[in-house]
């Protein structure tokens, strides 16, 4: 099975091995080896905590722009 994420010797960079095709549905994107390899490397290097963390915020961010946006569109209409 060929290595799907590469540490560089200092630790300082990540590389991913990239797929060709882009994945059309979210169960196919879970399955991708970019993520595989994502969900692998967070894994290995005990970084659960940190990743919910920064995902938490970005699902925070996402849902605050959508409820910004929503009184906006209602008046456009």
């Amino acid at each position: 099975m060929a290595e799907k994420v590469k540490l560089s010797e200092d630790g300082s960079s990540i590389d991913f091995v990239a797929s060709d095709s882009l994945p059309t549905s979210t169960k196919k994107f879970r399955q991708s080896p970019e993520i595989e390899g994502f969900y692998r490397f967070v894994y290995e290097n005990d970084l659960q905590h940190e990743a919910y963390g920064i995902l938490d915020g970005i699902i925070q961010r996402r849902k605050a722009l959508r409820v910004k946006s929503k009184p906006a569109k209602a008046a456009k209409k």
